[in-house]
């Protein structure tokens, strides 16, 4: 598919909205999904660390 003009790539036909909020959306649970078990795996290793030092 070619588009003539930016304008048309970024309006696709019309279904610009929802083609580009649906990336967006795709990209926010990506970045969701890649952070969240980091997060948590840094939050455990701390805890355990404050339980080694009050062994």
């Amino acid at each position: 598919m070619a588009f003539k003009s930016w304008q048309d790539f970024w309006s696709m036909g019309h279904h610009g909205v929802y083609v580009w909020s649906a990336y967006g959306l795709f990209a926010v649970i990506v970045l969701w999904n890649i952070f969240t078990p980091l997060r948590q795996r840094r939050r455990w290793l701390q805890e355990q660390a404050q339980r080694s030092r009050r062994s």
